[in-house]
């Protein structure tokens, strides 16, 4: 029944990797599997698990971190259904999949957006949804219409056009009978939107097979959902707020928390030269507590009141047409969790100022946000930098857990690994001189590898420093194009940038610079000569603020003996292994990873990373480097 759902002449593996993904979900068990760059993990886990949900009338949850990742998933889908039937729909955002004009200008985050969703239908401005009852008809006419093959947002958003209904609405109608949900990672990590999903379509979590792509992303992106972040900015303009709309007891009391905080931070972090420091969570509330002689239960109603106060405020702004923000309900909502969270070890409180002085609430553990998968009938971890899997596991918290680690797919003669023995980028040896050396080894590398090279730095201080010795120039001076991921840089600036950089692959070629952990280190396919090569400066370890000293402290109680390597070495590990496997997609491409750190030749570092790389490493200085790849690609070529 397996082979009904695979579309596909299967590769070496494949069909071992297809029996395991469908023997796990068929005993309701986990699965934490890693596969090469190339593998087909996508179309593997897809033939695994629809046997098994169509036996037991299961939905299957597939998540994934980018677009483009989800995007490829529903391609997938269409083979398949080209050779048996099988339905499927992507999740998008409110705003991505709204035609109205008010929600797609002035809302930015899931959360306003549902807001104003609701406010918007509950006071019949939205004609949209008031052509749902019109057009019943219609509307599920097209619903049955898109069960029949799997279809990308932009298929279901033209047709809803056309017809003038939500696309939103029509695509979660789409997704209660779908047999494959195809989402981003925060439809599962976020509390509040995975339970509104489950509420949309009417299931208990036990019906679910739930999927996690690229799943070496889930501890940063679990952390990520978890935590949050609030400005003495946005306090003070929701005293502003409070005062427009006459609560005038709301706004002294968020007057004398505001002082509170600034007597905090001329006491704690003014003169130091850190930009955060940790708290104790009811320093926060003390002055505000003493000015007013407030209990705690006064303290949670006042609080309570701001939220509620702020939804009226949202919904004013709505009618009157204006932005639908609240500073008030925003400030009431993160006290509240705060002030909830008070005396949890798995959360550490923060006053910062990097971004403006800030309160954050730093979530150290992961694993909280997958306790709901106790419930679901199973769950599926691939990626190709998972290794070790138990650690995997236990910072995951996943239990039930089958581990598999399948073979390379490079061959050993097409990929080349070349560690300088001469220059790293730990913090005491940083200078000028040292980068200068670096750049030395980046312009020959650019020089003998072929087309496109992608440069990958340890941080965006790094980058800079690389900047610093006139690189790009000397770049560009071996006649290839220069391109520098920008901090901040929106999806859509990315993606033109990257596009660019690719397109350059058919003439003379070029160089892209950026850090690892990042998008295009990450998130990016590069086939055939669009990445012949990466040169990975230095290794990715956080810098030791109090945040990465927290989980480091907060892993050692919970994994003892095993706290710095799970909270600092690790993660950095994998990154450095996710940006190296952006040169080969396939067992044939050749590629050169060119690692401007000798810490990679430790043997503690080494056992990190997968076997294709220390089977082919070297150690090298500038004159064998130069040797080695001349003879790789003239041999190659």
């Amino acid at each position: 029944m397996t082979g009904d759902y695979f579309p596909y002449e299967p590769r070496e593996h494949q069909l071992e990797f297809i029996e395991l993904v469908r023997e796990s979900a068929g005993r309701g068990e986990n699965a934490i599997i890693e596969a090469p760059t190339g593998f087909g993990k996508t179309i593997g886990v897809l033939a695994g698990v629809l046997p098994v949900a169509k036996e037991l009338g299961l939905k299957v949850l597939y998540l994934a971190r980018t677009h483009r990742q989800m995007d490829r998933v529903i391609e997938e889908l269409k083979a398949i259904n080209a050779k048996s039937p099988v339905s499927g729909v992507e999740l998008r955002s409110r705003k991505e999949l709204c035609l109205h004009s008010y929600l797609r200008e002035y809302t930015s985050d899931a959360y306003t957006a549902m807001v104003v969703c609701k406010n918007l239908k509950k006071l019949g401005k939205c004609p949209f949804y008031g052509n749902e009852k019109k057009k019943k008809a219609e509307f599920d006419e097209l619903a049955r219409f898109f069960l029949q093959e799997p279809s990308h947002p932009a298929e279901i958003l033209s047709y809803a056009e056309t017809l003038e209904l939500c696309p939103y609405d029509l695509t979660r109608k789409i997704a209660e009978k779908a047999d494959v949900i195809v989402a981003s990672y925060l439809y599962a990590l976020s509390p509040s939107i995975r339970e509104s999903l489950m509420s949309s379509l009417g299931i208990d979590y036990s019906d679910l097979i739930v999927v996690f792509d690229e799943a070496h992303n889930l501890p940063d992106q679990a952390i990520s959902a978890l935590s949050d972040r609030l400005s003495i900015n946005a306090v003070n303009r929701a005293i502003k707020e409070a005062e427009e709309y006459n609560e005038h007891e709301i706004a002294n009391f968020l007057s004398i928390f505001g002082r509170g905080l600034e007597i905090l931070y001329r006491e704690k972090l003014a003169e130091r030269e850190t930009d955060e420091v940790p708290i104790i969570p009811e320093e926060v509330f003390s002055h505000v507590i003493e000015v007013l002689s407030l209990t705690p239960r006064w303290l949670v109603k006042t609080l309570n009141e701001m939220v509620s106060v702020g939804d009226s405020i949202r919904e004013d702004r709505i009618e009157k047409g204006k932005p639908p923000r609240s500073y008030v309900g925003r400030t009431g909502e993160f006290l509240l969790l705060w002030f909830s969270l008070i005396g949890r070890e798995d959360y550490l409180f923060l006053l910062t100022r990097e971004r403006g002085l800030s309160l954050e609430l730093v979530a150290l553990d992961p694993s909280k946000a997958l306790t709901f998968l106790r419930e679901t009938h199973s769950a599926v971890f691939t990626s190709g930098t998972l290794t070790p899997l138990e650690a995997f596991r236990d910072v995951m918290g996943i239990e039930k857990a089958r581990l598999k680690k399948f073979p390379r797919m490079v061959k050993r003669e097409n990929a080349q690994v070349l560690v300088a023995r001469d220059v790293s980028t730990r913090g005491e040896e940083r200078s000028l001189e040292l980068y200068r050396k670096m750049a030395d080894y980046i312009v020959e590398a650019v020089k003998l590898i072929p087309k496109n090279v992608g440069v990958f730095a340890a941080s965006y201080e790094v980058l800079q420093g690389l900047l610093s010795t006139n690189l790009k120039v000397r770049i560009e001076e071996t006649g290839k194009a220069v391109f520098v991921e920008k901090q901040g840089a929106s999806s859509r600036e990315n993606d033109l940038l990257v596009a660019q950089f690719k397109a350059h692959a058919r003439a003379n070629g070029a160089v892209l610079l950026g850090v690892m952990g990042g998008r295009n280190s990450e998130g990016q396919d590069y086939s055939g000569d669009e990445m012949n090569g990466v040169i990975l400066v230095g290794i990715p370890y956080a810098r030791p603020t109090p945040r990465v000293q927290a989980r480091i402290r907060y892993f050692e109680k919970k994994f003892p003996g095993k706290g710095r390597y799970y909270g600092y070495y690790l993660p950095a590990h994998r990154k450095l292994v996710q940006a190296a496997g952006r040169v080969h997609r396939s067992a044939e491409e050749r590629g050169s990873i060119v690692i401007l750190d000798y810490r990679v030749l430790w043997r503690s570092i080494r056992k990190d990373l997968p076997d294709w790389m220390v089977e082919t490493m070297r150690a090298v200085d500038l004159a064998k480097l130069r040797l080695h790849l001349r003879r790789f690609w003239s041999k190659g070529r």
